[in-house]
């Protein structure tokens, strides 16, 4: 990033990991840590907060206007990348890593560069399953599938109920939809290990950079995009995470 502006980068490759997510591969790589994200903009369409899934790539499921679009694109097509942004994960001694859905993205680096022990990965089904190949041989590799087309048939909390001594892992990394984190929390806050949890959230942003508060958290006033999107589980414990985010328009809703 040059002040402040997108570096316009070239799509090379599009690689499809599922029926609705597909990994953008560009000609450039950024210096990330694993957690850092980037604001991606997609000319005449948006700008949207997308996390890296490696140094030169993201990975994107098509929810919306955007990502409907970044989906489509093809190697030649140009998009811009303003980042890498926020704090990243900081692991230490033994690593469990949580994921549910495409929350696996910001988790992935952790895997590739050998800091994940155990990783628990969830989908609503098999198909959907991201990057589960690569983690099998990365990680101890445990899957839950809300259909239970593979492996545990519920979540992942029913995963870590059943298979997984919280106490015995130094930090534990999970990124996926705020309910199934907030699940997670609430067993780590109820072991007295809530400081152990390095939770990625994911709000509504703007600007990526702290300016706009849109991704405000009360009752601190944290950022998410300048003072996260990391976050340790005994930051947020107290916090709006869990019952309430804001839209664009800056109104509370229900998560």
């Amino acid at each position: 990033m040059r002040d402040g502006m997108p570096v316009v980068v070239t799509v090379r490759e599009v690689i499809d990991e599922t029926p609705t997510v597909k990994t953008l591969r560009f000609d450039s790589e950024f210096a990330i840590r694993p957690g850092h994200f980037c604001m991606v903009w997609v000319p005449g369409i948006d700008e949207v907060p997308m996390g890296f899934s490696s140094p030169g790539s993201i990975t994107v499921q098509k929810v919306g206007e955007a990502t409907a679009a970044l989906t489509s694109l093809t190697p030649g097509d140009r998009i811009g990348i303003r980042g890498p942004f926020g704090n990243g994960f900081t692991p230490n001694g033994r690593v469990l890593a949580i994921a549910g859905g495409v929350g696996v993205v910001p988790l992935y680096p952790l895997a590739v560069n050998g800091s994940v022990d155990t990783f628990i990965l969830g989908a609503r089904t098999g198909t959907e399953l991201v990057f589960a190949r690569e983690l099998s041989d990365l990680t101890d590799l445990k899957i839950a599938t809300d259909d239970g087309t593979a492996g545990y048939h519920g979540f992942v909390t029913g995963v870590m109920d059943s298979e997984i001594d919280l106490l015995s892992y130094d930090t534990i990394c999970v990124c996926g939809p705020e309910m199934m984190m907030k699940g997670i929390l609430d067993r780590l806050s109820d072991a007295g290990i809530a400081d152990r949890g390095q939770f990625s959230l994911h709000r509504y942003m703007k600007c990526g950079v702290g300016v706009c508060g849109s991704c405000t958290i009360d009752p601190e006033g944290l950022c998410v995009c300048r003072d996260g999107p990391v976050f340790t589980g005994d930051q947020i414990i107290n916090s709006e995470f869990g019952t309430y985010a804001r839209d664009a328009s800056g109104q509370r809703k229900r998560v």
